[in-house]
């Protein structure tokens, strides 16, 4: 019987994670190209052979979303299966009306697919958008685990932009582990601040060696979210973070409406700087999808070593790359920082930006006057720094979760804003974990 000939859609992440899953030694399907979208550079590459298993001796090449139409066509396909997140409902159905048109089917894999189930308890923490507020709200939740008297390991969501071969399983216990496998600065956002917490951090590419190798050393697994997706485990506990910057998105992006659902607790993030109208109506629509989750609210308190050093400065405000781009937030705790501590001006960085970081505006124009964080390669790494030393500032104001002055050199003064999750009322993160988790 022929094998259903298949392209995989994603972003380097959760696409590869469905083929690990569901098509690796699945003897149905024939798995013909993955395509990329979302992050520079990553398309051009293969899936390696020694990843892909016994029926992909060549391993299976990847190819830039544009070419999808054309691939259907050569490759006689009969179905595309969409794996990358944090996207509105209508473009996932552009791309389905796309793929239909060519005559492909259009599918979306779900839990039972691709859900690994673990020996450990898993606590899990996903968002309905990016920049939610997932990282403040994981590392909440792995001290609070460490409280009880738990030994945790965070596994990261995957960010496997080198060598795939090489990242299959990767281990953080200490920044040394983090040059050792060159990691991006996306990569150090996230696994910095957990390391700094003494907290073991897992990512790679294959989640069932992952998952394999983190249940010797610890007692609880928790899945760290990227973007917007849902966990690649079965969770214990689901936590789901919700951010009311951008009210409505919670039910009109995918697949954060998926993590809806499947929530067994809310976050909504941010309550001490967004509109109290924006609260209320996310908290009715979570409440309407979801009426059995128990919802907490939060807030992201900002910390600056001196807030008088920014007060009548212009300066230049550095955020989370993803949070801006794909993510589509105008604004960060960098810019709340500048404005809250009296900054003269906010200066617009765009006339400044040079090769990538200029490619990065181009390609989302409507990100504010701030800076993204860009580093996935050397080269955009080294735009960044240009970036930021030509733009004619009295100050920098960085809000990413890593201390930047560790991989560029920054020709003027630099506050970092840091921020944590704190709930407000009740109950709190340390209660649920405390019922559902605590030692009798």
């Amino acid at each position: 019987m022929a094998r259903t000939r298949t392209i995989i859609m994603g972003a380097a992440g959760r696409d590869f994670h469905n083929f690990n899953t569901f098509y690796r030694d699945n003897e149905d399907y024939e798995v013909v190209a993955f395509t990329a979208t979302q992050i520079p550079n990553i398309e051009g590459r293969k899936y390696p052979k020694e990843l892909a298993g016994k029926l992909y001796p060549q391993g299976i090449p990847i190819h830039p979303e544009e070419e999808l139409v054309e691939l259907i066509k050569k490759h006689d396909v009969a179905q595309v299966v969409f794996a990358y997140s944090d996207v509105p409902h209508a473009y996932v159905m552009h791309k389905a009306s796309l793929v239909t048109a060519v005559g492909a089917d259009f599918r979306l894999l779900g839990t039972k697919a691709t859900q690994i189930k673990s020996k450990k308890p898993v606590v899990s923490v996903c968002a309905v958008r990016t920049g939610s507020g997932k990282s403040q709200t994981t590392r909440r939740v792995s001290l609070e685990l460490i409280k009880l008297g738990y030994k945790v390991a965070a596994i990261r969501h995957p960010m496997p932009y080198g060598d795939l071969v090489a990242q299959r399983v990767q281990r953080y216990e200490s920044y040394a582990d983090l040059d050792k496998h060159a990691c991006t600065i996306e990569e150090r956002e996230e696994y910095e601040p957990h390391l700094d917490n003494g907290v073991i951090v897992y990512a790679g590419v294959d989640y069932q060696d992952i998952l394999d190798q983190a249940e010797k050393e610890v007692d609880i697994i928790l899945w760290d979210g990227g973007n917007n997706d849902f966990s690649f485990y079965v969770p214990d506990l689901a936590i789901v973070v919700a951010d009311p910057h951008r009210a409505g998105h919670e039910t009109s992006y995918y697949p954060g409406e998926t993590n809806l659902h499947l929530a067994d607790v809310f976050v909504i993030n941010k309550v001490d700087t967004a509109d109290p109208e924006s609260v209320i109506a996310v908290r009715e629509a979570l409440r309407t999808i979801n009426p059995e989750a128990v919802v907490i609210e939060g807030a992201s308190p900002l910390f600056v070593d001196d807030p008088a050093a920014i007060q009548g400065k212009r300066v230049l405000v550095v955020e989370d790359g993803p949070t801006l781009t794909h993510g589509e937030m105008k604004y960060g705790a960098g810019w709340v920082a500048a404005r809250r501590f009296g900054a003269k001006t906010i200066v617009d960085p765009r006339q400044y930006a040079v090769g990538s970081i200029a490619a990065t505006y181009e390609k989302y124009p409507n990100t504010g006057p701030i800076l993204p964080a860009m580093g996935y390669g050397d080269a955009m790494v080294k735009d960044l720094e240009k970036t930021i030393n030509q733009a004619d500032v009295d100050l920098v104001i960085s809000a990413t979760p890593i201390d930047l002055t560790r991989i560029i050199k920054v020709n003027k003064p630099m506050q970092r804003v840091r921020y944590e999750l704190q709930e407000i009322g009740q109950p709190t993160l340390a209660e649920l974990l405390e019922k559902q988790f605590g030692k009798k």
